[in-house]
């Protein structure tokens, strides 16, 4: 190996940039000192405070692009901080090596999904490892593998006996171009499939199917608890979608044989139910409907049919109502007021939802307004709008107000009348309280080879049989033939197909569906606790001492997918007894990382707009990149990879070129009584440290990088002197100690090499504990607070530099500056960051 380059040397790079040390050289060599050393491994019996950092396990798609760089930067910090901080971290790394992708290849190329899927592996492994990011690589998992799915069928088999898997008949989602079925969180808005772009329809299936709406409450209640983003949760909320209201049955008029039963969220407003509509797929459809209707009814259900859930939910425009809507012919009887209803067939009704029928209030729902608005049908008000509402336009309100229109509930909040009114219901024997849910129980079924196979058998004796734990693992075979037949390949692999019944031992088929790929991410946390277990998924002792995960990262788009069903798998697997004792949320903190769009559209393979990382490793390095991700702005924000982003990375390299010469130069350094100066550097590496510790407490990567900027050129100036005299030695060494400490979880190769350089024959810097600021020093009598409204600065206030957030809101707040710029607004966030900023939302 070529001696590594002192601070006096140049290297050139392509591109004519000049770099003062060999970046290429001095991080492998670093790489290999990790690896070699087992730096980042760890022990279940390690005594040390546990930290658990993970990332989103990748799905192996090739090489790392500057998504993967930005996720693992975020990851490797928070595991290189926490390791100086003196925990004892756990590092995990596997790949979610099932999906559709390496099928499609072997579609395509005939090349076997596994060969396809172990060399992509290899690829991102590479890519990773040159990034710098640091692992317990001991601990690496594949979904593939025979003994992961040993333990993903095990899973299966005992949520299974619990009554938490099941099969049933269903309508689902089709995706035509993957030929699969999709879970409804696979499914755009648009009604197109996320990964095709293919418009999905509806099919009729046995599927099996993971009772999540068991812990639908449970999952909900505990968002409150959650150190996650607000997005994230709001986002779970709204997809478990818990609603409670009422159910009660409309007599048909002409009919004592049918009723129908609707649920509705606000009985206080059935004076002013003047329709109802069912569902399309709704059973008594056919019973209501009259001859002169049928053609129009028929019409609509086709239409429906062709449709996804989401895309019939969508408000649409209001002039398609009088097509998304059909007369049955038929009325039901309004119970409050005993006067008849006309039923209507809708698509925006959903049978899946409820009773698959609801009762219309016009006057207080914006759909049921245009709808009947389109439809000639009477509008009647049952809550008093404020003054002024009609003047100003009208519609549907669906504000507070008092009862009117509504007999025995005139005058009563709206509360008070839902109470009323559902107890109406029940006294007349016609109805009942009620919850819903939006959330429908987890369909896991595939109809693919690239994927954990299902372990059940079909025998014509016993019906539908579990595999016993013992025959596991149930792997696919090799020599299956890749036709986009709209089925599994498995369905014609006869060796693979036909079996013998685990409990007659006749003859019998084996499941040809595989399971959805979300099954294998919903529990690969609790393995990497416990790796090297064969008698059962992960020993519990293990999970209990490292589980929750502390700090997970991973994209937003994951906070209805993979987050809730991992948050449902955990609390199923403690009840069915894989994991005694083990805390029923796995993930502690969330941190949710922006994406990264070239052109307004976001970086994906899919749309060929990647940016490769390797040529920036060959030029500014990979600390040079990290430092770019982690300075480009809060890691929460979407980044836009522009044309001058390749200046902003220049400048990060150029910043560890400065780095290197300063801490290797040579400068005279002086020795005796600190001088004003020296007490004022020394303060400002104080205050530094503590800066740069609150920065990346609380991920705000981006200010971290600007203070130890700040430093480097603070020290810059001060190892330069004055009238001929040099820094201070001690503050000198204390400074630049200092200053690679706080850089190493950031820019982690560079650093090792000064400090080997500066420090030979003692322990790596990453290996130092975290530097820990003197208060003395950092203490400051008064600072200037900036004052934000809408991010706009209004006023700098000079404040006590101990300042509570609540008094520094209330200072801000006190501001006639302030008072001007909000016009009378009341904000409805008060974002405080004492002593420093407080930043007013209106």
């Amino acid at each position: 190996m070529t001696a590594l380059l002192r601070s006096a040397e140049v290297v050139a790079y392509p591109g004519g940039m000049a770099r003062a040390y060999d970046v290429g050289e001095v991080e492998r060599k670093w790489q290999r000192h990790w690896a070699d050393e087992g730096t980042y491994e760890i022990e279940n019996d390690d005594p040390r405070e546990k930290f658990y950092a993970l990332c989103m396990y990748p799905y192996p798609s090739g090489p790392a692009h500057q998504g993967h760089v930005r996720n693992y930067t975020f990851g490797d910090l928070a595991v290189r901080y926490q390791t100086m901080q003196g925990k004892g971290v756990l590092s995990p790394i596997g790949f979610d090596s099932f999906g559709l992708p390496a099928e499609n290849a072997a579609i395509k190329t005939g090349t076997h999904p596994r060969i396809f899927t172990e060399e992509r592996i290899a690829e991102l492994k590479s890519s990773l490892i040159r990034l710098g990011a640091v692992y317990d690589w001991r601990r690496e998992v594949r979904s593939h593998d025979p003994e992961y799915i040993t333990w993903t069928q095990t899973i299966f088999l005992r949520l299974w006996d619990a009554g938490l898997a099941y099969r049933a008949a269903a309508p689902v989602n089709w995706c035509p171009g993957c030929r699969t079925v999709l879970a409804n969180e696979q499914v755009l808005p648009d009604g197109t499939c996320e990964r095709s772009g293919d418009l999905v329809v509806k099919r009729d299936l046995e599927q099996w199917f993971f009772r999540i709406t068991q812990y639908a409450d449970e999952l909900l209640y505990a968002i409150d608890d959650l150190e996650w983003p607000e997005r994230a949760k709001v986002m779970q909320r709204n997809w478990i979608g818990r609603s409670d209201g009422a159910e009660f049955d409309l007599a048909v008029e002409g009919r004592t044989d049918l009723r129908v039963r609707v649920f509705t969220t606000r009985p206080d407003t059935s004076f002013g139910m003047t329709y109802a509509v069912m569902a399309p797929e709704h059973p008594l459809v056919d019973a209501l409907t009259t001859d002169d209707q049928r053609d129009a009814v028929a019409e609509l259900r086709r239409r429906a049919a062709e449709e996804s859930e989401i895309e019939r939910m969508a408000e649409g425009d209001a002039s398609t109502l009088d097509k998304r809507g059909a007369f049955t012919g038929s009325n039901v009887i309004n119970p409050f007021t005993g006067g008849p209803v006309p039923v209507y067939v809708a698509d925006y009704v959903l049978m899946g939802y409820g009773t698959g029928a609801i009762m219309a209030v016009p006057a207080e729902d914006e759909r049921d307004w245009a709808f009947a608005t389109v439809h000639g049908l009477p509008i009647v008000r049952t809550v008093q709008p404020p003054d002024g509402w009609e003047a100003s336009g009208g519609g549907a309100y669906t504000g507070d107000g008092v009862k009117i229109n509504s007999d025995f509930l005139n005058g009563l909040d709206i509360a008070t009348a839902k109470a009323r009114a559902t107890a109406w219901l029940e006294e007349q024997g016609i109805g009942e309280r009620k919850v819903n849910y939006r959330i429908r129980d987890w369909l896991v079924s595939r109809q693919r080879f690239w994927g954990c196979p299902i372990p059940a058998v079909y025998c014509d004796v016993h019906g539908v049989v579990p595999v016993p734990e013992e025959q596991l693992p149930v792997l696919a075979p090799d020599d299956v033939e890749f036709l986009p037949t709209g089925q599994s390949p498995l369905a014609f692999h006869e060796g693979f197909l036909h079996t013998t019944c685990p409990i007659c031992g006749g003859p019998a088929r084996r499941e040809t569906d595989t399971m959805d790929t979300f099954v294998d991410s919903s529990w690969y946390f609790l393995r990497f606790c416990d790796p090297w277990s064969t008698d059962r998924p992960f020993d519990p002792a293990s999970a209990r001492h490292f589980m929750p995960v502390d700090q997970y990262i991973g994209g937003i788009e994951h906070a209805i997918l993979h987050l809730l069903y991992a948050r449902f798998f955990v609390r199923a697997l403690v009840d069915v007894g894989l994991a005694p004792g083990v805390d029923r949320e796995p993930f502690k903190h969330y941190l949710a990382q922006g994406m990264i769009r070239m052109d307004g559209t976001k970086m994906s393979k899919s749309k060929g707009n990647l940016i490769s990382p390797e040529h920036y490793y060959e030029t500014v390095g990979a600390d040079g990149l990290r430092l770019f991700h982690l300075f480009a702005g809060p890691p929460f924000d979407d980044m836009d990879w522009s044309d001058q982003t390749d200046q902003v990375i220049d400048g990060c390299g150029r910043f560890l070129d400065r780095l290197w010469r300063m801490c290797l130069s040579e400068p005279h350094l002086r020795t005796g009584a600190f001088t004003e100066v020296d007490r004022s550097v020394r303060q400002a590496v104080h205050r530094t440290i503590a800066d740069v510790t609150r920065d990346l407490e609380r991920w705000s990567y981006n200010t971290a990088v600007a203070h130890c900027m700040e430093l480097l050129n603070l020290l810059q100036r001060y190892g330069r002197g004055g009238e001929g005299a040099g820094p201070h030695g001690e503050v000198w060494s204390e400074a630049l100690d200092a200053l690679l400490c706080l850089l190493a979880p950031l820019a982690p190769h560079v650093t090792a090499e000064l400090w080997e350089r500066r420090h030979p024959g003692d322990p790596s810097v990453h290996v130092q504990r975290w530097p820990v600021p003197d208060a003395d020093l950092v203490r400051q009598e008064t600072v200037t607070m900036v004052v934000q409204v809408n991010g706009k600065v209004r006023d700098r206030i000079d404040v006590d530099a101990g300042i509570s957030e609540a008094d520094a809101a209330a200072v801000a707040l006190a501001s006639a500056k302030v008072t001007d710029a909000l016009q009378g607004a009341t904000p409805t966030r008060v974002v405080s960051r004492p002593p420093r900023l407080v930043n007013l939302v209106v």
